[in-house]
């Protein structure tokens, strides 16, 4: 786990500098105690990190489930009764874990995934210019397009420029170009700008000029809400006071159970997309056990629900982070649960002075990474078909939220897919030979292959032993859907070498 700790604790430490306002950010937004987004970003690290089979997946509180959360307290009545319902949402993922539901991962289309990374990356983008120029009305984590403060996300951007503070404006603009001349040129030219990462030079660039700011040395200022606000306990005793326990005696409800339900559900479709999503932006094109990960986030919510915290879901925002700044594997997304906990007890007093100015600039720049402008190119050159659930994807989620904007996205793919199946019938069938005394698998594709025949092509991809041979026949196809081209080319780059498989393709179009 350690042997690539130089990279992973780097990354760690960025990921737990974005996840501190996220966490706290989603808590307000979801009208519950501050602390416990901090509980779950701790849960979420530790617990669900070691437990998933993600190298890359960050889990903590999920901004999607903040109005489900807001309503369900008021519905209950007290905070204890509803951490109930986050105890018993964990027990029923397990129990889809167990039964193998992960599989639903699998059914969301290439096209509609690059579209969710996108829609994200511009919504990031567009949520931190206002922190970015000192209006901090909003919470950080809210990432609906009508906001928690009665703005919208356009208005909210026209208001910032009527409040600009030029302190905010000034650390922004400082580490903006700060990471863009680590990314470009600085990371180039010694091998210590690659192991100290620019986000944390960013970090410590705001904490200075805000203690500038306050001792007068620099004629501007930041406002109480301009910072990080994390709760500081005055000792170990009154730490662990900040932690609640559920009410058990609301087992009997009614509507305890159905709260349980739908954070379930929403919790689990959340994840499997940043799953999804997460694994396709794996520079190693690692694939996460889907069901393994139900698991591991069903474990994380029953902890979360006994401590006091926020339902966890994976989270694209921190594991994108994770990703652009370096993590390779799982240990990074356990560091940072491991910095949230030992800084809520001994310096949150010292995040209190991170100007949330940087880090809006660090999660900017994760958004452009997200939402770079040749990935909208290359998705137009594939074609209408990848390219509108795509385009429905981004429009979606950026006019109301994440769920919605995906559910558009596959309105748009499920009707191309049906306008398919209608025209032609499809089947898979894996005829096993022996050469040389080696297996050599035919893997005979259908007339018509869609977006539905990953799952089983995957798991026969998969199923294929170590030092065989498959032989990939396409020459039946008249149609195959980007999402299988890409697996296919992702088992004969990555999966296939580890493997030792000699792949064969027979009618195989790359794509242009």
């Amino acid at each position: 786990m350690f042997k690539e700790i130089k990279s992973d604790l780097p990354a760690s430490i960025v990921v737990f500098f974005v996840a501190v306002p996220l966490c706290l950010g989603i808590a307000l937004a979801s009208g519950a105690p501050l602390f416990s987004g901090i509980i779950a970003g701790m849960v979420g690290g530790i617990v669900v990190g070691i437990a998933s089979g993600s190298a890359l997946g960050v889990s903590g509180p999920a901004a999607g489930l903040a109005v489900i959360v807001m309503s369900a307290t008021a519905a209950l009545g007290s905070w204890s009764a509803f951490l109930l319902t986050v105890v018993l949402a964990g027990v029923i993922q397990l129990i889809m874990g167990f039964a193998r539901a992960g599989f639903i991962a699998y059914f969301f289309p290439s096209s509609v995934i690059k579209g969710m990374l996108t829609g994200i990356g511009l919504l990031i983008i567009l949520k931190q210019i206002p922190h970015a120029l000192g209006y901090d009305k909003d919470a950080e984590g809210d990432l609906s397009y009508f906001q928690t403060d009665g703005e919208t996300t356009l208005s909210a951007i026209a208001r910032a420029f009527d409040f600009m503070t030029p302190g905010a404006v000034l650390i922004a603009v400082l580490s903006i170009a700060i990471l863009i001349l680590w990314d470009t040129v600085l990371v180039h030219k010694h091998r210590l700008f690659q192991l100290i990462q620019g986000p944390i030079v960013v970090v410590i660039l705001g904490i200075t000029m805000n203690y500038l700011y306050q001792s007068g040395l620099l004629n501007f200022s930041l406002a109480a809400d301009q910072t990080v606000n994390i709760p500081v306990p005055a000792d170990l005793a009154d730490f662990f006071n900040q932690f609640t326990f559920p009410d058990f005696s609301a087992i009997t409800h009614v509507e305890v159970w159905k709260t349980a339900a739908v954070l379930a559900i929403v919790a689990s479709l959340e994840t499997l997309l940043c799953v999804e999503a997460t694994d396709k932006l794996d520079p190693y094109k690692r694939v996460t056990p889907t069901n393994r990960e139900l698991k591991a986030q069903g474990l994380g919510n029953i902890v979360s629900g006994l401590l006091g915290g926020l339902p966890v879901t994976q989270v694209i925002v921190r594991s994108s982070a994770n990703i652009s700044f370096g993590g390779k594997t799982k240990l990074s997304a356990i560091l940072h649960g491991v910095f949230l906990l030992i800084s809520a007890i001994t310096i949150a007093g010292l995040l209190n002075r991170i100007p949330l100015a940087s880090l809006a600039a660090i999660l900017i720049m994760v958004g452009y990474k997200l939402a770079k402008p040749g990935l909208f190119r290359q998705m137009y050159q594939l074609g209408g078909e990848q390219f509108i659930p795509f385009a429905a994807t981004i429009a979606g989620i950026l006019a109301t939220d994440l769920l919605k904007g995906i559910t558009v996205g596959m309105i748009f793919s499920i009707f191309y897919t049906l306008r398919h199946s209608y025209r032609n019938a499809y089947s898979m069938k894996d005829v096993i030979t022996r050469e040389d005394g080696h297996e050599v698998h035919h893997l005979v594709l259908a007339e018509e292959v869609s977006f539905f025949n990953k799952a089983s092509i995957l798991k026969a991809l998969d199923a294929i032993p170590a030092n065989s041979k498959v032989i990939i026949d396409c020459a039946r196809s008249k149609s195959i859907a980007y999402d299988v081209v890409e697996l296919i080319q992702d088992f004969r780059n990555s999966n296939a070498k580890l493997k030792n498989i000699a792949v064969e393709t027979i009618g195989f179009v790359e794509p242009a």
